[in-house]
């Protein structure tokens, strides 16, 4: 645990710098002859929902998840995010009714944390059997051995 705060700390002081360092230049970063070059893009990953981090946080999950995928069925008003930690782990949340309505987890929203990824394609196995294999164009969902798919549309 302390050598990762260690290193967090470094990773912080360092990313400190640079940016302070690009800010007295402007946004221009100097290149080691001393010529400007662009500075690069910021990035633009997307977070996934708080509602998501705090069922994440009550797990034990601390680390910041964002986003590779969100589809919604309109059919069921579902939508599905899969998430990644910073170390390429994959998590799959549903919730009914999207980011605008309450998320009770285990009634109108699922966290799931075994995702598994083929392709484009992310499949998520509850404890209890069931799965939920996503992607861009579809929602199969398989409870106590029934399937039901679902087409699904894209969304941010």
């Amino acid at each position: 645990m302390v050598i990762a705060t260690v290193f967090l700390s470094i990773i912080g002081m360092s990313a400190g710098f640079a940016l302070g360092t690009r800010h007295e230049s402007g946004g221009v970063a100097q290149n080691p002859q001393g010529q400007e070059s662009p500075a690069p893009a910021e990035n633009t990953a997307v977070l996934c929902p708080e509602e998501m981090h705090e069922t994440a946080r009550k797990l034990g999950i601390l680390e910041e998840l964002t986003q590779v995928l969100r589809v919604r069925a309109d059919e069921t008003g579902t939508t599905v995010w899969i998430c990644r930690d910073p170390g390429g782990k994959l998590y799959y949340q549903a919730n009914r009714g999207g980011e605008q309505t309450t998320w009770i987890e285990g009634q109108t929203a699922l966290f799931l944390s075994n995702v598994i990824q083929e392709g484009d394609t992310y499949t998520a196995m509850a404890t209890d059997g069931n799965s939920f294999v996503v992607n861009d164009e579809v929602l199969r969902v398989t409870i106590k051995g029934k399937e039901k798919t679902y087409a699904v549309r894209r969304e941010g």
